[in-house]
């Protein structure tokens, strides 16, 4: 049992690059942390960590290891989960997600599955980019749009409603366009959520328009276009529930509000595919259940 304690620690050491940080999760000294992995590397013959005063960071050797390593220790989780008869959950889940989504409509849901599996240590990644999954040890990923094609699997949760929206200011100094074909006059604001094709496409009463669009400010992350898009650099397309709160305040205002757009698919990424792990199925039944009950704006 001690030698899975110091896997386990040196990975969280690997992943969070703090002997503190992982000390006082596991409630002990970082003296005891830092003696047990020097001593994994002791028995190892190569030294997996690169210490400085600044970070702790994994070194080649280490890297490898960690890749290697982190699925057996997924695995042994799985098992003792899977005859635990009280159902809760143990161990550790790495959850991957958009940075906006996770922080305005995943974290807000997240306490019931929380308070649910205690034990459970949840792990998340926030980022707007692709992350490579399996190098990261992802056990699940949510993703807003379409998937790039990959070895995992994935499953459909729901769906987000795209919105085109401005500042106040941005239209008070250039104008309202009033039908989508109007667009090509004005300042595009790019991200993530309308980056994904080079053109918008509208519906109305049977009539389809498809609106070529250049960004002229862009983005790889959601709150980034929005910040740009209220600091009333252009307009920019974006899902209803990252802009809820600016609109709210008032700080973006929706174009084009009777003409609909494609709607975007929100999906559960396993990279693992059929070895997905009983945690990031738990998590994904809980989420989608909520999603179905109370879905956001």
């Amino acid at each position: 049992m001690k030698d899975i304690l110091t896997l386990r620690l040196y990975t969280r050491v690997a992943r969070l690059g703090s002997f503190s940080a992982v000390a006082r999760e596991n409630g002990l000294a970082q003296s005891q942390v830092s003696r047990m992995i020097a001593e994994l590397e002791a028995g190892l013959g190569t030294r997996l960590l690169s210490r400085t005063t600044r970070a702790v960071v994994p070194t080649e050797a280490g890297q490898e290891y960690l890749v290697r390593i982190e699925p057996i220790l997924a695995a042994l989780e799985d098992a003792e989960n899977s005859i635990r008869e009280t159902g809760e959950l143990r161990g550790l889940l790495r959850i991957g997600m958009p940075s906006t989504m996770g922080i305005r409509v995943v974290m807000p849901r997240l306490s019931g599955f929380a308070e649910r599996h205690p034990q459970l240590q949840i792990d998340l990644l926030l980022d707007d980019s692709w992350q490579d999954m399996v190098r990261e040890a992802v056990d699940v990923g949510i993703r807003v749009g379409n998937l790039p094609e990959g070895s995992g699997t994935a499953k459909l949760i729901g769906q987000m409603r795209r919105m085109i929206v401005a500042a106040p200011a941005y239209l008070a100094k250039y104008g309202t366009p009033q039908v989508p074909g109007a667009l090509g006059a004005h300042r595009i604001v790019g991200g993530p959520a309308s980056t994904q094709s080079s053109s918008w496409r509208f519906e109305k009463d049977g009539e389809t328009v498809v609106v070529d669009v250049r960004a002229h400010v862009s983005t790889n992350d959601t709150a980034g276009a929005l910040a740009a898009a209220a600091g009333g650099l252009g307009i920019t397309s974006t899902t209803s529930w990252a802009c809820r709160f600016e609109l709210e305040r008032g700080a973006l205002v929706q174009i084009f509000p009777d003409w609909e757009t494609a709607a975007l698919p929100v999906h559960a990424y396993y990279p693992m595919g059929r070895a997905t792990r009983i945690a990031a199925r738990a998590f994904v039944d809980f989420l989608s259940a909520d999603l179905v009950r109370d879905p956001p704006a």
